[in-house]
């Protein structure tokens, strides 16, 4: 009943509503309500602030809920080991940034060549919600942008160095497909990019500043399949890291120009640094440092056509 009482008060934190988390958990209102009423006699103190509505937690019931979070997950890595004995089974919870989207099936793929009862629950989020959500057991593994902010307290590994390059529509214009093209040159285009509040749009912003321009942007959205179907369809331009187009086989329809100075970014996954890695976390891991993902991104910018051939062939 215990571990009951934890996973209700989890949820009931997590959803803010006491109908909705009852829900979840497959119990009447009534019976959650109760399970709580009964964990805080048991503790000897108030977790639930309540009126005509749940009105959040109290300071003692965030601490229990710290600790409620941290028992759960220890929990189910105890099952994962005991059941790794045999066939590793279970989801690993993935936050990944937009940009890391189309590449995250990659490890994904290598993963399940050894773990194929595996599954997999990826959701895309910002950066700091990858570490927040990591923070709160929410998530099992970030794939992520990699700097001290990202890194302080979490267990690492960087995978490679996402390249910019600047991603133009087909067309009789060859003005920015002469070799490489500096971010000052590129005030006349009209570019659709990924929306102001991602970080992959604050550092395309901070590269047009230094160089001195503002750039037109005629289209914002969260979706990297809007950006290139505007590309495509529309004539616009964006920025994009090299490591989603390599995957998407966009370069026969699409110019790819790397830009000067290049702008750069590492990343990589991250996770809980903890005694003992939990095996769902372990397997991902283990697939991921067996992917040069380096090496086949890098080769995109030197043979685009030929990985895009490779690409259709298999599909």
């Amino acid at each position: 009943m215990f571990i009951r009482q934890l996973n209700y008060l989890v949820t009931l934190a997590r959803e803010q509503h006491f109908a909705r988390a009852a829900e979840l958990c497959n119990v009447t209102q009534p019976a959650l309500s109760s399970a709580i009423r009964s964990l805080e006699n048991e503790l000897g103190l108030v977790i639930v602030r309540r009126g005509r509505r749940f009105l959040g937690l109290t300071e003692e019931g965030e601490r229990v809920l710290g600790w409620a979070r941290q028992t759960i997950a220890a929990l189910d890595h105890m099952r994962q080991d005991v059941s790794a004995a045999n066939l590793l089974t279970g989801t690993v919870r993935v936050g990944v940034i937009p940009t890391t989207m189309p590449v995250v099936s990659l490890l994904i793929a290598t993963c399940r060549e050894t773990h194929p009862m595996l599954r997999f629950a990826v959701r895309s989020l910002s950066s700091d919600a990858i570490l927040r959500q990591l923070d709160e057991y929410e998530l099992d593994i970030g794939f992520t942008y990699l700097d001290e902010h990202t890194q302080a307290g979490f267990e690492v590994m960087q995978l490679y160095r996402e390249r910019y390059v600047l991603v133009s529509p087909s067309g009789p214009d060859e003005s920015v497909r002469a070799g490489a093209v500096r971010w000052d040159a590129l005030g006349e285009l009209q570019f659709c990019l990924l929306d102001s509040s991602m970080q992959n749009r604050q550092v395309i912003n901070a590269a047009f500043r230094r160089a001195g321009i503002e750039p037109k942007i005629v289209l914002e959205a969260d979706s990297l399949l809007t950006l290139m179907s505007s590309v495509q369809h529309s004539g616009l331009h964006t920025v994009l890291p090299h490591s989603v187009l390599s995957v998407t086989g966009s370069a026969g329809r699409d110019a790819v120009t790397p830009i000067a100075p290049e702008l750069t970014r590492e990343i990589g996954l991250i996770a809980r640094e903890l005694p003992s890695r939990p095996p769902l976390v372990a397997a991902l891991w283990k697939a991921a440092g067996r992917l040069d993902l380096q090496t086949r991104f890098d080769a995109f910018l030197d043979h685009p056509h030929a990985i895009v051939d490779a690409t259709t062939a298999v599909s």
